[in-house]
């Protein structure tokens, strides 16, 4: 095991004698991801499996929804591996927005994928997951492993916990996450688990310009994806090419 690894593994483990001073390791990743991040402007986060190779067609699909959000004027954040972080951040360069990655020190090392604008790198990830929610306006879920599910269901529970409002969800991929999706309707409202009103926090497609669409939509009016836009948005595609996100957003927090 290299030294890296080895250093990370010890830090996830309990030492009374050291825990006081990792405050200050946590503290510096809080104040760098910060500092970086501060001035990025409306941003949307693109969460999917690192193991997905560029010849399977979900790559594309991660590349052309970063392209589609990236021309509509957000800035794309990854969590900077390859995979379909790799592809959302190629669609963020193909569509002229700002590219960026927040890496991880991994036991397994991650290489950064080479189509980042903005590299940060985190040992903790607690402290990746606050700049994801703090500096996204929402996000796009690809089919991924139990890292996406982790930022899929936190951004639920803060969400369904009023600690972020506003905050679209889409997630990609009807046949990879159908099951999921039958499951929290059947199983979870069905015990009661949580409100019926719940499954309505996400959208679901595997349209890259409906998704792109969706999110816009959801951001100008200041409300959560409504599944039944579904109907009207084929008409709202032939104007979004049109819309500057960015500018409309300031407009609406001005009160323009």
């Amino acid at each position: 095991m290299s030294r890296a690894r080895r250093q990370l593994h010890e830090e996830v483990q309990s030492r009374p004698s050291d825990d006081p001073w990792m405050v200050f390791k946590i503290m510096g990743e809080f104040v760098e991801g910060f500092e970086a991040l501060r001035d990025l402007g409306p941003a949307i986060s693109v969460f999917g499996s690192a193991r997905t190779a560029e010849d399977d067609p979900w790559f594309k699909v991660a590349q052309d929804v970063a392209e589609q959000l990236a021309r509509r004027g957000y800035s794309i954040i990854t969590g900077g591996g390859p995979g379909m972080m790799e592809a959302a951040n190629r669609g963020a360069r193909r569509g002229g927005a700002t590219s960026v990655g927040l890496n991880i020190i991994l036991p397994h090392e991650q290489d950064p994928n080479r189509f980042q604008d903005l590299e940060l790198t985190f040992r903790y990830f607690f402290a990746r997951k606050v700049m994801f929610a703090k500096y996204s306006f929402g996000y796009v879920v690809m089919p991924g492993g139990f890292g996406t599910m982790d930022e899929f269901f936190e951004a639920l529970t803060l969400i369904q916990t009023q600690k972020m409002e506003n905050f679209p969800i889409v997630l990609m991929g009807t046949e990879y996450w159908g099951g999921l999706i039958r499951w929290i309707k059947k199983t979870m409202i069905g015990m009661g688990t949580i409100s019926p009103g719940d499954a309505d926090l996400f959208y679901l497609t595997d349209d890259p310009v409906e998704a792109a669409t969706a999110i816009q939509r959801a951001l100008e009016e200041g409300s959560k994806i409504n599944p039944k836009w579904r109907q009207g948005l084929v008409k709202a595609r032939k104007q979004a090419a049109q819309i500057n996100a960015a500018k409309r957003l300031s407009r609406r927090r001005n009160g323009g």
